[in-house]
Parts: C-alpha cells; sequence; structure tokens
C-alpha cells in the first residue's frame, strides 16, 4: 500500500470515528495532521501569522461541523484546503465591505474609531457608544459563561490579542494544545451565542 493510500485510510478511519463515536481524539489527530499546509497555505494569501492562525481555526470548525459531507472521491486535503480557500474569500469580502463602508471608519477591537487621512468621516454619536458598549457587556459575559480554562484562552486571544506563541508563553503549555484547546474554546462559545436567548 503507497503513502497516498495509506493516509487516505487513515483519515477514512478518524473520520469514521469522529462522525459515529463523537472521538474528540479523532478531531484532534485530524487537526494535526492537516494544520501546517492548511495554515501554511492561508499565510501566503495573508501575509500575516495572526490572521492565518484564526482562518485555520475557522477552517478546521466549519469542516468539522460538515464532516459528514465529506466523501473519499477527494482527499481530505483537497476538501479541507477548499473549506480554507473559501473562508478566505468570505474575510476578504468581510474587510472590502468594512473599509467601503458609507462614513469610511475603521474601528479597532477597542471599539476607537479612525478615519483614512484626508477622509471627512462622521464620529458615531452617543447612542452608537452606547450600543457598542452594551453588546460588549454581553459578550463578555458569555465569556463568563465558560469554564475557567477556556475563558482564560478567549480573554487572552481576542480580548488581550495575544498572539498563540504569547499565550503558549502565558500558560506554560505546548503551541499545538493552546491551537486545539483554543479551537475546543470558540466551539464552546459559539454554541452559547447560539443558544443564548440574549440578542447580539
Amino acid at each position: 500500500m503507497n503513502r497516498s493510500s495509506s493516509r487516505t485510510r487513515r483519515d477514512l478511519e478518524l473520520i469514521e470515528m469522529a462522525l459515529s463515536q463523537g472521538d474528540q481524539k479523532a478531531y484532534a489527530d485530524l487537526m494535526q495532521h492537516y494544520w501546517n499546509p492548511v495554515y501554511e497555505m492561508l499565510l501566503k494569501k495573508t501575509a500575516d501569522e495572526n490572521t492565518a492562525d484564526d482562518l485555520t481555526i475557522e477552517t478546521f470548525g466549519k469542516a468539522f461541523q460538515n464532516l459528514h459531507t465529506y466523501t473519499p472521491e477527494y482527499a481530505f486535503i483537497t476538501w479541507i484546503n477548499k473549506i480554507a480557500t473559501n473562508n478566505f474569500i468570505d474575510h476578504t469580502r468581510k474587510i472590502k465591505r468594512h473599509t467601503m463602508s458609507i462614513d469610511n471608519r475603521f474601528e479597532d477591537s477597542e471599539g476607537h474609531v479612525y478615519c483614512p487621512p484626508g477622509i471627512p468621516c462622521k464620529q458615531p454619536d452617543p447612542e452608537e457608544n452606547f450600543i457598542r458598549k452594551q453588546k460588549a457587556k454581553i459578550m463578555h459575559e458569555i465569556v463568563d459563561r465558560l469554564k475557567p480554562h477556556y475563558r482564560k484562552l478567549i480573554e487572552l486571544r481576542y480580548f488581550r490579542e495575544y498572539s498563540y506563541q504569547e499565550i503558549s508563553t502565558e500558560l506554560s503549555l505546548p503551541l499545538g494544545t493552546i491551537k486545539a484547546q483554543l479551537f475546543r474554546a470558540r466551539e464552546l462559545l459559539f454554541s452559547i451565542l447560539r443558544h443564548s436567548r440574549e440578542k447580539l
């Protein structure tokens, strides 16, 4: 049996275990086998390590949510690379929509608004500021529902904007473990958001 068919058989076994048994190790093994090629492809497209990391995590999240649609007609790497490419396209469209907004505003993660040089733009009015603060408050409340370890990961990555390497150093855990646990933390967070009665 050549390496390609051996890899295909391994992937199919992992997929079957993940789907039929909900085997978390099978999901983790698939992520471990294909993280680097997916990440490297996205890094070439984005030229930014943090963006490539985030898009890679999102890619695996979408792949695992749709794992039941995978067929061995294509190699798993081909299938997940297609998801990664579509994810990158969606990301690019979001950036374009944001930068081409009517008032030409750019907003950072803390809610500070910036305008391109030489282009006038409208600052948010008090009502907009209030709504933004309320959304941030609700998001923090939802994150607080996570277990302490997962909450810490989300806070470091998205509220304090640590890189994966900085989180690894802060928590004294291997980089691969941080990526896998952050993926799980995001899954839990999205699950809470989907079932939350509060509207963001």
